[in-house]
């Protein structure tokens, strides 16, 4: 079973906890840093598109690209209600990003740059990401941490409501520098549970490693932030965040 083929049409009530509108608060706090006005975004592993159309309903012009078309389905769904002008979908991986155009910024958030578990493939993405940004444009993107995905290892974790209940395990391998998160998603069908699995699998990747392909791929003034501050990260930090941005 491929990642997402089951979960997409139960992820949103699975990460209900998830709270968009502060994230969409963060990423509108770097925009506003930006010298050149941000208007158009690309939201890149939008997933469902809720990031998508809550920033859209903020005005701003954005097309949502993912590899999952289970996903899209659901985000093409949620965007026929949501505010301002519809999310342009794209099904779509990272390394084979193709727009129409260029965008003035592009934000790519929770932990989906774990997802691209070959560096070449990641390192690609950042390319083809600098290729459709506005000369100044900005690139943001959040990382879990080596510290956290480590620590996943022999976890188990547990998601439900009233007819779906997900459990959730955790195994880090320390030669593939990977965390594989084994699910079994139990659906509930009148009177019965059909049970499925999926396996999700993220790569622990360096910050210094990320500088570098993001530095080889052109990008400049690149920074890093603590998770949804606006200050570099601590000391135990779960989550990264990253800035950078295309040469005027």
């Amino acid at each position: 079973m491929s990642a997402y083929e089951t979960l997409a049409p139960v992820y949103d009530r699975l990460t209900a906890d998830v709270d968009y509108a502060a994230w969409a608060d963060y990423v509108e706090r770097h925009f506003r840093r930006q010298k050149r006005p941000v208007r158009t975004v690309l939201d890149l592993a939008c997933g469902t598109g809720t990031m998508s159309c809550i920033l859209a309903g903020r005005g701003y012009e954005l097309i949502g690209a993912d590899a999952s078309s289970d996903m899209l389905a659901v985000a093409e769904e949620k965007a026929r209600t949501a505010a301002g002008v519809r999310p342009v979908f794209l099904c779509q991986s990272m390394e084979r990003l193709d727009l129409y155009g260029t965008v003035d910024a592009c934000i790519c958030l929770l932990d989906s740059v774990n997802y691209v578990t070959e560096p070449a493939r990641l390192a690609k993405a950042f390319r083809r990401v600098w290729l459709f940004l506005e000369p100044g444009g900005l690139f943001l993107f959040d990382v879990d941490t080596p510290e956290k995905l480590r620590s996943l290892d022999g976890q188990v974790f547990l998601d439900e409501d009233d007819d779906v209940f997900c459990l959730w395990r955790g195994a880090w391998s320390e030669k593939r520098r990977c965390c594989t998160l084994g699910m079994d998603l139990f659906l509930r069908q009148g009177e019965i549970w059909r049970r499925t699995q999926e396996e999700h699998r993220e790569r622990a990747y360096e910050p210094e490693e990320l500088e570098t392909m993001l530095t080889e791929a052109g990008f400049v003034r690149i920074r890093r932030y603590g998770e949804r501050k606006m200050r570099a990260p601590g000391p135990g930090e779960q989550r990264i965040f990253f800035t950078a941005q295309k040469p005027e």
